[in-house]
């Protein structure tokens, strides 16, 4: 099943998954296979009821108090049986998730072949500004239970944003419908299941795509900002401080790229070369660089994405009139394959959001919690000042209450350094056909705390809609390592069509303040008045002097010298002339502010 495909929660995976192979304590005799299925007088637990999460309690086991060596098989869709009589590792287990406070609901504890209606999995609402990662091979889910924390999030009241790369989240704007699937997965794990859609907004990058635009300004991105997307030295990065300062100086605008080149133009040109000569000027050669920088820029993409109406990325923060958080989706599927340009806008917000909100230390809940859907585009081909960047953000803005989760295939997609600031984690299965996938089986293995179960074997053999699940604890500590089977999300399990999409965007508030761009007076508009004010001047002074000089050579002419040469400069011949030397001329000055002009 591709992921982009609606998640069938409950359905049945195609072989067995050996959940629990917990180590036995020290001193106990292991069990065998052959003596733990069945146990004496053990019947088959019954299935849950959905409405109130519990089930009968199986008859007595024997009295063998450690847990079997190599524990039956758990087959997805078996019975629910009660937590109470657990061996003793996984009441541990499940006595690490009973928290006291706010919680978000992930799903019930698998355990020994079977899902433990009333032993829940969650995560404290506190601690999901401490960050986490939701990874697993195609089809394993994760883009549902992204789908589903985000639900329980707004419901709680927390602003909610989402980077939808396929475009299969827009669903989230609608109830789901229920189906045989949903209520056998309801059952499975007491989820009380109802259909419901939450408030949502959706986002595209310079109005590429469904959704209200988002831009913003050269100016706001800033030099090192813009330097680091630019893969600029710190040389070249100096010089663009520089240019950044003057154009501040000299109260220039910088909307959008074309702003930025006319501006590094004239202060390369003659007459703007004295205006930099006292603070260090602007070589040609590095001028060249940039210039040639942000050709490369605008090739990905990055043209519409710069300009005005600026977008407030404050506007990611709102709660709806009910109370429920705004989920914020930034459709991405028109820009896919222009990591540049994906990368760059979640570095701006990134960066704006941390420079503008207060620091808050630990809160009862975050203030935003956004999720990074196909994380590896974020982080392929990025520069190492980008990579650099996002460490650090990420590692700083919990302080704001800002919670990032990054969502993607394997842990290995996401930098090591990113990856230690992540305290929350839910790994859903993995494929290990390969020698590399094998190593890098081991390596996801090995970023765990110590498990009972035998986490190798786990994570190749979970279903669709489980995971392996480790989060913090309300006192920040790393949970015990639970196998999870997942709840089924509430909202609708697939995008909604285009139609309700485009009337979702042009019903919001917001779209009549950011839809249509803008182009007032800015740095481009002042730079090429000036230009064409300078060369006026120049052509009128020009045409003094060749009329002093002819005035001196024709001072014994006849009137009618004087009357004829009146008469070719009135012909329309001469007019005509003239506005022709006129448009080459404007051409040429308008191909210097974009850069392109020929040499001399």
């Amino acid at each position: 099943m591709s992921e982009s495909e609606p998640q069938q929660p409950g359905e049945t995976p195609a072989r067995s998954a050996p959940i629990a192979t917990p180590t036995p304590p020290a001193g106990a005799a292991p069990t065998t296979a052959a003596e733990r299925v069945p146990r004496t007088g053990e019947s088959p637990a019954p299935a849950a009821d959905a409405t109130d999460g519990a089930t009968a309690d199986p008859a007595p086991a024997d009295p063998a108090p450690a847990p079997a060596a190599h524990s039956a098989p758990l087959v997805a869709g078996e019975g629910v049986r009660s937590a109470s009589a657990l061996p003793r590792e996984a009441m541990e287990i499940a006595a690490g998730y009973a928290f006291g406070g706010p919680a978000l609901d992930l799903g019930a504890l698998l355990w020994d072949g079977a899902c433990l209606a009333d032993a829940q999995v969650r995560i404290p609402l506190p601690m999901l500004n401490r960050h986490g990662l939701v990874a697993g091979a195609t089809g394993t889910g994760k883009t549902k239970t992204l789908q589903l924390i985000a639900e329980q999030l707004a419901a709680q009241g927390v602003p909610v944003f989402l980077a939808d790369v396929k475009g299969d989240l827009s669903g989230l704007a609608a109830p789901g419908e229920a189906n045989d699937q949903v209520r056998q997965r309801s059952g499975e794990v007491g989820q009380d299941w109802a259909g419901k859609g939450f408030p949502c907004e959706f986002y595209a990058l310079g109005g590429l795509g469904e959704g209200i635009p988002v831009r913003a300004t050269v100016t706001s991105f800033g030099p090192v900002l813009l330097s680091k997307v630019l893969q600029l030295n710190q040389t070249q990065e100096q010089s663009l401080g520089l240019i950044f300062h003057y154009a501040d100086q000299k109260g220039l605008e910088l909307h959008d790229l074309k702003d930025l080149r006319a501006v590094v133009a004239f202060l390369t040109s003659d007459e703007g070369k004295p205006e930099l000569k006292n603070i260090g000027g602007l070589s040609t050669v590095t001028a060249g660089v940039i210039l040639r920088a942000l050709t490369a820029f605008e090739a990905q993409g990055m043209a519409p994405f710069f300009g005005n109406p600026e977008f407030d990325v404050s506007e990611f923060l709102r709660t709806a009139a009910d109370g429920r958080g705004q989920v914020s989706v930034l459709e991405l599927p028109a820009v896919q394959d222009k990591p540049q340009l994906f990368s760059t806008f979640l570095m701006w917000m990134l960066a704006d959001l941390f420079n503008n909100l207060p620091e808050v230390g630990d809160v009862e809940k975050p203030k935003l919690v956004f999720f990074f859907d196909e994380a590896h585009l974020l982080f392929n081909g990025a520069s190492k000042a980008f990579l650099e960047s996002i460490t650090q953000t990420v590692r700083l803005i919990r302080s704001k209450g800002v919670g990032v989760f990054f969502v993607t295939q394997t842990p290995k997609d996401v930098p090591g350094d990113v990856l230690a600031q992540l305290g929350n984690r839910v790994q859903h299965a993995l494929r290990a056909f390969t020698p590399d996938d094998q190593k890098a089986l081991r390596a996801t293995v090995k970023t765990f705390p110590h498990s009972a179960y035998d986490l190798e074997e786990t994570l190749t053999s979970l279903g669709t809609g489980e995971a392996v699940v480790t989060v913090l604890s309300e006192k920040g500590a790393p949970t015990p390592v639970a196998a999870t089977r997942l709840r089924a999300p509430e909202s609708r399990m697939g995008p909604v069509d285009a139609a309700e999409l485009d009337r979702a965007v042009k019903a919001s508030t917001l779209y009549a303040r950011y839809a249509e761009a803008v182009d007032p007076e800015s740095a481009y508009e002042v730079l090429t008045a000036r230009e064409t004010e300078r060369d006026a001047q120049k052509r009128a002074e020009a045409e003094a002097a060749e009329a002093e000089k002819g005035d001196r050579k024709g001072a014994g002419r006849s009137g009618q010298d004087a009357s004829m040469v009146d008469q070719v400069m009135g012909s329309g011949i001469f007019k005509s002339l003239a506005r022709s030397l006129g448009t080459q001329i404007g051409r040429e000055i308008s191909r210097s502010v974009f850069g392109t002009r020929r040499r001399r």
